[in-house]
């Protein structure tokens, strides 16, 4: 039976990409991580990649005249490696309805925060902890949802709390938050590539083994 292909899409450290990999590889992931694309050519997360013989190529927006191109050439990646499902895994740029349009409902995205709070355009990577911490709220988290054209907005699939410490700094609730990461955004993918999910409206169902 053929396993399910992921690409992933990254523009830093690729922690998460590393754990999504790592899961496949011992067969805990129904998957395979077929290739990653870094929009940055310093990410670490190529290092990463590479060192699992995981095909990556970076592909920089700077590098082409309009979005439309620079979409273009991720897609053709993302097709020739016959990718079923696109993960967002600290990949900072936002895609347009173009690329949504190629993907529909098999591109997610982990966002570090309880979605609807703290997310949407300029809430990424430390920026999201530094606003829960002046915010002054208790508990934060990790949410895993679907890409649509409203950033951070499409359906959500699964999310987890974080406790916020009074004594927490955005770096050790980013750390807190990012192991949770590790977890949920591999069961997300579990659910998808095993078709447990229906979407209904804004609401993504989980089949229940009592509704088989």
């Amino acid at each position: 039976m053929r396993k399910a292909s992921l690409g992933i899409l990254v523009s830093g450290t690729g922690t998460n990409m590393y754990s999504i990999a790592k899961k496949c590889l011992s067969g805990e992931l129904p998957a395979v991580v077929s290739v990653v694309i870094s929009s940055r050519e310093n990410a670490p997360a190529l290092e990463k990649a590479r060192s699992l013989g995981i095909p990556s190529y970076v592909v920089r927006k700077k590098d082409f005249q309009s979005q439309t191109e620079y979409e273009d050439k991720m897609i053709a990646i993302l097709k020739a490696h016959n990718v079923d499902l696109v993960v967002l895994a600290g990949f900072l740029n936002i895609l347009s309805p173009y690329f949504i349009d190629a993907f529909r409902w098999k591109i997610i995205n982990v966002h570090p925060s309880l979605i609807p709070a703290f997310c949407g355009p300029g809430y990424y990577g430390m920026k999201v902890h530094e606003a829960v911490i002046q915010y002054g709220v208790k508990i934060t988290g990790v949410t895993v949802h679907f890409v649509d054209e409203n950033v951070d907005g499409g359906p959500i699939i699964l999310q987890r709390p974080v406790e916020v410490d009074d004594d927490d700094t955005p770096e050790t609730l980013a750390e807190k938050v990012k192991q949770v990461e590790h977890e949920v955004l591999p069961e997300a993918i579990k659910l998808i590539v095993e078709n447990e999910l229906r979407i209904v409206g804004r609401k993504v169902l989980i089949r229940r083994e009592d509704d088989a």
